[in-house]
């Protein structure tokens, strides 16, 4: 399932508000919330849901901390959890939340995108291995964001 409707953002500057969506809120979106207000700081308000509750993954907070994202505060939230659903965009990040957005937005204005992501607490085997999963995550989510938003490093001062 791709995007339904034009695309938010096609003009090169992010939509004003985008919700992430996965299984759990508790990696893949929490990541790609974070990254994303990191990249566009001030310019679009950023949340982040899942389809059922989660709790704080140690190894996100890992992975962030070495790229300078601090997301130690965060804490999974669910889409009834949303005391707001005025978005421009959802993302999608995991099948069962794609099609929860669908659900949520059928009555909206709002374009969907599914953006297939790894789970990688699927992944087994040493922490290293463990590690490798999630920074193979959180570093696919840092290109795609670029990527789908043109984001372009601000000038050096």
């Amino acid at each position: 399932m791709a995007a339904r409707g034009p695309s938010s953002g096609e003009s090169g500057r992010p939509p004003s508000a985008v919700l992430f969506a996965c299984g759990m809120n508790e990696v893949r979106s929490p990541m790609a919330a974070a990254i994303m207000r990191h990249l566009f700081p001030h310019a679009v308000y950023v949340a982040s849901a899942g389809v059922h509750e989660g709790k704080p993954d140690p190894i996100v907070i890992e992975v962030m901390d070495e790229i300078g994202i601090d997301v130690k505060s965060y804490r999974p939230t669910t889409f009834e959890d949303l005391a707001d659903t005025s978005f421009d965009l959802v993302v999608t990040l995991a099948p069962e939340a794609h099609h929860r957005a669908l659900e949520l937005t059928r009555t909206m204005a709002v374009d969907v995108e599914y953006w297939p992501t790894e789970d990688p607490t699927l992944t087994e085997g040493s922490r290293e291995q463990l590690l490798h999963a999630y920074r193979r995550v959180r570093d696919g989510l840092m290109r795609r964001i670029k990527e789908r938003f043109e984001w372009h490093r601000p000038p050096a001062m």
